[in-house]
């Protein structure tokens, strides 16, 4: 018996675990842009330590033991044609290609400023990306931080822990940073900044130059909307949370009014059986959670129910952000729940339990060393 072929578009972190659950139970081709995962994960750790966040969150494909009976294509796509069932790209080697799909998986995610990009790059390309950020925030001796979200605030953290001598600012429009999060989880990072020696910049909205899409670290001083006279620093991140949906070569009859993919409470979209969205791409709620809350496995297990003819499962958005914010600390991992209440992971079980048991086995299925 023929099995279906599972079309995965987008291979980071919620695509490959989507094509790692359904790899035992049908044909699974994953599209990426990237020759590897590539994560959006953890930008302080990326910037500060990059050859440390590598070893977690940029890994080859074929470390992934549960991919190996996936065939991966390094590839930009181009369109899709739902009448047809099939996705067209254009493949590292500059071909013009399609391939056929019977169930299709939308997890192509979002750009967000310099680290999350849907371009085609080599592992060389990659890595020029990686050393040219760090290198940049390296060699500066003061650094603003735009935003208020976990990626601004996480990489305030990092700046200042690796290198102490910085001046590291964060500065954020509203009264606290983290309005996604329980109002206790900004107190504790708060002091955590502080701690660390981040000075803390509360009603700061900074203006974005005309044409500025968020996406380097620039040097000229930053005007704010807010009333207060303009900041410099020799580097300025901007995390402002200024996403974009990596959604062009989509109908845009598949789309809601910026960009993402519509979907159904089961992660479908209304009236195209057998096409599905996850991740930071698929409008399930306001803040997009089934990128964050492992709805990979509901959708893997609602593409197996749509092929099997049964009932699918609905998929339930949490109220509020939780899981980490600031990454791993050399303290352990600080993990806060929805409530606000945060739980640690000493420093020794990251890399002898959280990482080898929970993470790569149990999780990915196992990941062969480098």
């Amino acid at each position: 018996m023929t099995r279906a072929r599972v079309l995965v578009a987008g291979l980071g972190d919620s695509g490959l675990l989507t094509a790692i659950h359904l790899s035992r139970h049908a044909d699974v081709v994953g599209i990426s842009s990237k020759p590897e995962l590539v994560s959006g994960q953890e930008l302080g750790m990326r910037l500060a330590r990059p050859e440390e966040w590598a070893r977690d969150y940029r890994i080859g494909f074929d470390r992934y033991r549960r991919l190996d009976h996936v065939r991966r294509v390094h590839a930009t796509l181009t369109g899709l044609d739902t009448a047809d069932r099939r996705v067209r790209l254009t493949t590292a080697d500059g071909t013009d290609t399609h391939e056929p799909y019977d169930v299709l998986v939308i997890s192509t995610g979002v750009t967000n400023g310099f680290w999350r990009r849907p371009d085609l790059q080599s592992s060389t390309d990659v890595d020029a990306d990686l050393r040219g950020a760090h290198d940049r925030l390296a060699a500066a001796r003061s650094v603003i931080v735009i935003g208020g979200g976990a990626a601004a605030v996480s990489s305030a953290a990092h700046l200042a822990l690796t290198w102490p001598e910085k001046r590291v600012a964060l500065h954020f429009p509203g009264e606290r940073a983290l309005p996604q999060h329980h109002h206790r989880v900004w107190r504790t990072v708060a002091a955590r900044l502080t701690g660390l020696g981040v000075s803390l910049h509360p009603g700061h909205r900074a203006v974005v130059p005309d044409g500025f899409g968020c996406d380097e670290i620039t040097d000229e001083p930053v005007a704010w909307s807010t009333g207060q006279p303009p900041s410099s620093a020799d580097a300025v991140l901007w995390a402002i949370g200024r996403v974009r949906p990596n959604t062009a070569w989509l109908p845009p009859e598949l789309l809601d009014e910026h960009g993402f993919v519509r979907v159904g409470p089961d992660l479908s979209l209304p009236g195209h059986p057998g096409v599905f969205a996850v991740g930071d791409v698929a409008a399930t709620d306001p803040l997009r959670s089934s990128a964050r809350n492992r709805a990979d496995k509901l959708l893997a297990a609602n593409v197996r129910a749509h092929l099997a003819g049964l009932p699918l499962k609905a998929y339930r958005a949490p109220g509020r952000r939780w899981g980490s914010v600031l990454g791993f600390q050399p303290d352990g991992l600080q993990v806060f729940a929805p409530s606000g209440q945060a739980f640690r992971f000493p420093a020794w079980t990251i890399r002898s339990v959280l990482q080898p048991l929970i993470v790569r086995r149990g999780i990915y299925g196992g990941v062969r060393r480098s």
